[in-house]
């Protein structure tokens, strides 16, 4: 099968075209609506654009696939589709094998983009000019967020923005990440809206162990603390102003990712950064200890962050159209450039998941007993078994058989397979 065949028949499934229409309000002057919402998600989703997308599909040209692009569908309805998409994904039973629902990792991948462009930066660490798609990725490997941001932020200060703005049923309270997912600001705020922070940090043995206060020592453990103590007293004085902005961001006010850059901006002045990094500083001396001290915690950070990893190569995998250069110089263009890649993406997992269960349930029915380790194993991510290249031919009358989300049974006990819940521990200490 090609791509083209899995959006048709996920579009058959769920419909996820009608989060598109005419941007000025009034009807829709399309022939084929559908059609040619999905060669334009087709085209632009692959990273094919407008005209190769024309000459692959022989039946629309490329100013109709860039009209559509411009008059019918945004980075918003591009959300909508999404959601879509994964909320469906959700009724299934096999990813129950593979999560909860309840943890989601956070990490980037370099896109490129032309040199002569607002958003392109230098990447140090990729090499090159170009932006960073951010994505956030449950444990059952399906994209929640994605965000277009440039080389140069640190990540951390995006990484809320994907859980406070998810919408789909999908509603998880412990975040993974990187290195460059944390800092003592983001666990403070991180903490204040219930989220629990839990990266996997390079070289987190040179990070500082706090004291609740000078005169406390340990036993064995006392060389990895500093001697500087939590500043309780700036904790009590600022936690009022630090729940009204949790509250102003809870609102929509503004965002997380706003709060952080411009706290940042002024960190030497502003002692509302400094409360946040000094409850961040509580909370992230406790993690580290039960990191420590936790190989169970240890292991579900590790494949919780692999996940994400394996999603950004799938959807680099996906995005095979020219040199994987975005060539769109608008800002707002190359955002909904990622959303389209994670749109298709999210349909051919979909697709995936659904042709793996009517696979396990036919080996079933053949009285093949299936082990439960192989399930827990198993990805959505294949694609042998997809062809990228050549003439592809939108067939609209495709009926594809009808989906059954409890086709495959579910664990012997709920999420047994999954990465169990972290229990949210007692805090080391008590605010005196």
């Amino acid at each position: 099968m090609n791509i083209l065949d899995a959006l048709t028949d996920t579009e058959y499934w769920l419909n996820w075209t009608r989060s598109f229409g005419p941007i000025s309000g009034f009807d829709g002057k399309l022939v084929e609506p559908v059609a040619a919402y999905l060669a334009t998600v087709f085209g632009y989703g692959c990273l094919l654009g407008p005209s190769q997308a024309a000459r692959s599909l022989g039946t629309f040209d490329r100013r109709q696939i860039a009209w559509v692009n411009l008059r019918h569908i945004t980075s918003e309805t591009l959300e909508l589709a999404s959601r879509e998409v994964i909320n469906a994904y959700r009724r299934f039973a096999l990813p129950r094998w593979w999560g909860s629902g309840k943890h989601v990792s956070a990490d980037g991948t370099k896109w490129d983009l032309y040199e002569q462009n607002l958003l392109s930066e230098y990447h140090l660490r990729y090499g090159g000019y170009g932006g960073i798609g951010y994505y956030h990725v449950a444990d059952t490997y399906i994209a929640l967020f994605s965000h277009f941001i440039p080389c140069g932020v640190w990540e951390a200060v995006y990484i809320l923005d994907g859980l406070l703005k998810n919408q789909s049923d999908y509603q998880p309270d412990t975040l993974h990440a990187d290195t460059q997912g944390q800092s003592e600001a983001v666990f403070g705020l991180a903490t204040l809206f219930g989220i629990q922070l839990m990266p996997r940090i390079r070289n987190w043995k040179h990070l500082k162990f706090y004291r609740p206060s000078r005169d406390v020592r340990y036993t064995h453990i006392d060389e990895l603390f500093c001697e500087t103590p939590i500043n309780w007293t700036l904790i009590a004085t600022h936690l009022p102003d630090m729940l009204r902005v949790a509250l102003s961001i809870k609102a929509g006010r503004l965002t997380a990712s706003t709060l952080l850059r411009r706290l940042n901006s002024y960190s030497k002045k502003n002692k509302l950064y400094h409360a946040f990094c000094e409850l961040g500083r509580m909370i992230r001396t406790g993690f580290l200890l039960r990191y420590v001290a936790d190989e169970e915690l240890r292991t579900t950070i590790h494949a919780a962050t692999n996940k994400n990893e394996a999603f950004n190569a799938f959807v680099q995998w996906i995005a095979f159209g020219g040199d994987g250069t975005i060539r769109e110089n608008d800002r707002l263009e190359q955002q909904k450039i990622i959303r389209y890649n994670q749109l298709v993406a999210n349909c051919v997992i979909f697709y995936n998941v659904h042709a793996v269960s009517e696979v396990l349930h036919a080996l079933q029915q053949e009285g093949q007993v299936i082990d439960e380790a192989a399930l827990a194993a198993l990805s959505p991510y294949i694609h042998h078994h997809i062809d990228r290249f050549g003439h592809y031919h939108l067939d609209l009358s495709r009926t594809p058989p009808a989906i059954d989300y409890d086709r495959f049974p579910l664990p012997t006990t709920p999420d047994s397979s999954a990465p169990s819940l972290l229990v949210q521990q007692p805090p080391l200490w008590s605010m005196p």
